[in-house]
């Protein structure tokens, strides 16, 4: 017969719960090994593609050009001065308007002048009179000298007489002339084709002959002139190709929208500024579209001669590092190399490689910062306004 005791029967429940949760453990813990060890045995996924834009760099003729900063000034300015005194009666123009040369611009009151004019022409008439009556009256007296009839000193009287007439009608006649000039004086016209400033005496003033203001002033504009100053060290490549030829400057105004304008260089200043170190030059431009205005500030370029096959690149794919410029090649397996670069210069927005690129090359130009040497890329497809 065997006993059991009550707390033996009340530990079987507890001691098969134990081993039920050591069987699950360990079954799940043998799971999960082989779930490890899976995964071990799969490769390692690759790092993904970097997306990055890029450019071909291309090989063509690129002009050489030194860049400054330049300044329109008028092909010619005229300040308009009254030459007589009196009132001013009419002003024929609105201000900032287009004058042809001749046109009429002011009309000072021309009725004192012409009142001069016609008394200059009355003393004219009566003087003219007079010195054809002395001649007459010397041709008889020359008549009767050589028949004995008056003598040698009479007729040098009469002689002296004709003559002073004569001087008399000269004086008469100037005055009428400066008497006919003053009255035109009355009447100012634009000596140039041009543009008109603000109008600076008005209807009802009285101007004053050689007053020192102006009654307005007048630009020339077309053409036009685009004074700029450059490094004294660059003046002997400039004389150097001006000696072989015309050189053409562009002028552009900033964030001008609009193509550049070519002139023509015709000045090169016979000294060198001492406090700045720069030559001044001066550019003549036709300005027929009036693109260019006096005082404006515009962007000068000079363009000395051609270069031939030319490296060129976006000039954001240089980038500057620790040892210098340098730039992101992608190979044919579509990974990138870091490439040292010589930088010749910058051509507005290329940059003309001297080293360390060749035709053809692709280079990155946007994405550089999550590039390191070796790393995978994937050429982004560009959007609107990206290059």
């Amino acid at each position: 017969m065997q006993f059991e005791t009550k707390a033996t029967k009340s530990n079987k429940p507890m001691l098969a719960g134990v081993v039920c949760a050591a069987v699950l453990a360990g079954t799940l813990f043998a799971y999960k090994g082989v779930e490890l060890r899976a995964q071990e045995a799969q490769p390692a996924k690759a790092a993904p593609a970097v997306p990055v834009s890029v450019a071909t760099v291309a090989q063509q003729t690129v002009a050489v050009r030194i860049q400054a900063i330049g300044n329109v000034e008028a092909y010619a300015t005229v300040a308009l001065k009254a030459r007589v005194d009196g009132q001013i009666v009419e002003v024929s123009f609105k201000e900032g308007q287009k004058v042809r040369k001749g046109a009429v611009l002011f009309k000072i009151d021309p009725r004192p002048f012409e009142a001069t004019l016609r008394q200059a022409e009355a003393n004219l008439m009566r003087d003219t009179a007079q010195k054809e009556q002395t001649r007459s009256q010397e041709r008889r007296y020359q008549e009767l000298l050589q028949k004995n009839f008056v003598s040698k000193e009479a007729y040098a009287q009469i002689r002296s007489n004709a003559d002073t007439a004569e001087a008399v009608a000269l004086a008469s006649k100037a005055a009428v002339e400066n008497a006919r000039l003053q009255l035109e004086y009355c009447t100012i016209r634009s000596p140039l084709d041009g543009f008109v400033g603000k109008v600076l005496l008005q209807t009802g003033n009285m101007a004053k002959a050689n007053d020192a203001s102006p009654l307005a002033v007048i630009n020339q504009v077309q053409p036009i002139y685009v004074n700029f100053a450059v490094p004294e060290q660059l003046l002997p490549a400039i004389r150097d190709h001006r000696a072989k030829g015309q050189l053409q400057v562009e002028a552009l105004p900033p964030n001008s929208d609009k193509a550049a304008t070519t002139g023509t260089l015709t000045f090169v200043d016979n000294a060198v500024d001492t406090t700045t170190g720069t030559i001044k030059l001066k550019a003549v431009f036709q300005n027929k579209d009036g693109a260019l205005w006096p005082g404006q500030f515009v962007n000068a370029s000079l363009k000395l001669y051609d270069q031939k096959d030319a490296l060129l690149v976006p000039s954001q794919a240089v980038q500057a590092g620790p040892k210098g410029q340098y730039a992101y090649v992608v190979k044919p397996d579509m990974t990138v190399e870091v490439r040292e670069v010589e930088l010749d210069r910058y051509d507005g927005d290329n940059a003309i490689i001297a080293k360390g690129l060749k035709k053809g090359e692709t280079v990155v130009v946007k994405g550089q910062l999550r590039l390191v040497p070796g790393a995978k890329v994937g050429i982004a497809k560009p959007t609107a306004g990206t290059p």
